[in-house]
């Protein structure tokens, strides 16, 4: 089972921009993530192909179940 951390952004575009980080730290600690999310936006810390992120839209873990078939 595997799990990811979802952090979505828009650029100036509009668009969502998605990071993802494997294996996240459980219990979430949403303050944390919000901080995390707000310097990523106040530092421009990344860009898109759509230019710069401007706003955070959301957050959220994912998980994956994979169950192999015997062939």
């Amino acid at each position: 089972m595997a799990k990811k951390l979802e952090l979505k952004f828009a650029n100036e575009e509009g668009k969502t921009v998605t990071f993802s980080l494997d294996e996240p730290v459980e219990p979430v600690d949403t303050d944390l993530i919000n901080q995390a999310m707000d310097e990523i936006v106040t530092q421009n810390a990344f860009t898109s192909s759509g230019g710069d992120i401007i706003e955070k839209k959301s957050a959220r873990i994912v998980e994956r179940n994979v169950q192999e078939i015997e062939i």
